[in-house]
């Protein structure tokens, strides 16, 4: 089954890259490859609006749907916790019973949470539907992985930016989309456009996209998929409970304590397991490693805009900072970021082409670390706020286009949709670690504005400059990204000496 997969051959668009594409004749043809990788990157966008879906209406959510400002703040984390826990559980599924197969369930998660959502108007049924949406996410790594499987190597490259980047496109075009649709007809239309869109790429995804002949069978890790959702919900929920609660007292010391204990019990059985929901060995190696944990930083550095933005926008100009527009005037402000994010991820695949995925890495963060500290410098400006987003989204296009490719370097084509799961999860990890943090920094840095509580010009300061540190601190640790080997498609020492000698013997 898993031979004519077998025979790789390096990128013929690069020099540097050592990803190879399906050259087995086993996948789809050049000309149908365009109309693949277009519905898997329309898919991925799909599913990463539903992360900011709901951004520009979070200073009215608490009157929508009768509950406070910390309850409310649960309709953004609900989504992202759940793409945190799900993305690499999906992605295993997708390695074992075909990556097409999980897409559609991804895309049926996020039609059915939409509905839900669509016929709720209070917060229990809004978090769960909204938690139904984040498992759509996974949707992108299983994209990635597939295209590997089945694209071309010579369109393989630009591919790959193009579906990677769509989690950050999306994310951007949803929060002016949102507003315009939300302001138009009301904010139920939200949740039936996202269901009408699911529903409509489900159905593109059944039409058009073959499933993968790389399947490796497997029992489903049912301890590893608790214990993992047991110990990031522990440390999201401390993270985002802190403030509320205080940061030194027992309830929150206890989240992050019962966090750690999960964790690292988790880490033991998934060591031990023979079909663990993670290959921590495959994780531990330098390039995933490395590679994941700046994804960590570039997903707080970017969501620090995400968040900040439409506050930025939309607010009173008593603030300080705010520009007092309407929800549609300020979701129009926000429109070229994400086209300049769509336009960059070619740019993207053509650097890391020439110069590589590290380079293309660093030089995205680099921006992202430049727009956040210049944000600074033009609060309270309409000009200002378009350059802050337009460049951290100039960043983040080059950054999500870099590291599915240094992921796949470094790993066997059975576990593409693992790792490029994993790969999600970290940057996932890094955006709703960024949702707690900015939402506890602006909860506890206030003004008051005729007898309502708003963020405070220091504390929109504050996270701007939490925005640059994680910035500076994913360039660090991308630094430590070691080169990838001229050959092969992981490094040697994933492979037993059977598996190398065999590897030797259809390279000739």
């Amino acid at each position: 089954m898993l031979a004519p997969f077998r025979r790789y051959v390096r990128c013929t668009s690069c020099a540097r890259c050592t990803l190879r594409g399906n050259e087995s004749g086993a996948g789809v043809r050049a000309r149908g490859a365009g109309v693949l990788i277009g519905v898997l990157a329309g898919a991925g966008i799909m599913v990463s609006l539903m992360q900011t879906l709901v951004v520009p209406l979070v200073p009215s959510l608490p009157r929508l749907l009768h509950t406070t400002s910390a309850g409310a703040s649960w309709v953004v984390t609900a989504t992202l916790l759940t793409a945190a826990v799900t993305t690499p559980v999906l992605g295993r599924l997708g390695d074992m019973f075909g990556k097409r197969r999980i897409m559609l369930a991804c895309a049926g998660s996020v039609a059915v949470g939409s509905v839900v959502c669509a016929l709720s108007s209070t917060l229990a049924p809004v978090i769960i539907g909204r938690a139904l949406q984040g498992a759509g996410i996974a949707l992108i790594p299983l994209g990635i992985s597939l295209m590997r499987d089945v694209v071309p190597g010579d369109r393989l490259g630009s591919g790959l930016a193009f579906m990677s980047s769509s989690l950050g496109v999306g994310g951007a075009l949803g929060l002016p989309a949102s507003a315009a649709i939300a302001e138009a007809f009301g904010w139920h239309a939200l949740f039936w456009t996202a269901a009408g869109l699911a529903a409509v790429f489900a159905l593109l995804i059944r039409s058009v996209v073959p499933e993968s002949s790389v399947q490796v069978p497997g029992r489903i890790d049912v301890v590893g998929v608790l214990g993992l959702a047991a110990g990031l919900a522990a440390y999201l929920l401390g993270v985002s409970k802190g403030g509320e609660w205080g940061w030194g007292s027992a309830t929150t010391l206890s989240m992050f304590a019962i966090a750690v204990v999960v964790l690292l019990a988790w880490g033991w059985w998934e060591l031990r397991v023979q079909s663990p929901v993670l290959d921590l060995r495959t994780s531990a190696r330098r390039p995933v490693l490395f590679t994941n944990l700046t994804g960590v930083g570039v997903g707080l550095a970017m969501y620090a805009m995400n968040l900040l933005s439409p506050q930025l926008l939309q607010l009173p100009e008593e603030t300080g900072y705010g520009l007092h527009f309407g929800l549609l005037e300020a979701g129009l402000w926000m429109v070229p970021a994400g086209l300049v994010m769509m336009a960059l991820s070619q740019v993207a695949a053509r650097m890391t082409a020439a110069r590589g995925a590290k380079f293309s890495l660093l030089t995205g963060i680099g921006i992202i670390a430049a727009g956040n500290a210049l944000a600074q410098a033009v609060l309270g400006h309409a000009w200002g706020v378009l350059l802050f987003t337009v460049s951290v989204s100039a960043g983040v296009a080059f950054a999500y286009a870099a590291m599915p490719t240094l992921i796949m370097q470094s790993v066997d084509p059975t576990q593409t949709a693992a790792a490029n799961g994993l790969n999600t999860l970290s940057r996932s990890l890094g955006t709703s670690t960024a949702s707690a943090i900015i939402g506890a920094v602006l909860g506890q840095l206030t003004v008051t504005i005729g007898g309502v509580g708003y963020p405070s010009e220091t504390g929109v300061r504050v996270t701007l400059a939490i925005g640059v540190g994680a910035a500076l601190l994913a360039f660090a640790v991308g630094s430590l990204i070691p080169r990838p080997l001229t050959g092969g498609t992981a490094r040697s020492e994933a492979h037993s000496p059977r598996e190398k000698n065999r590897d030797r013997g259809v390279a000739r």
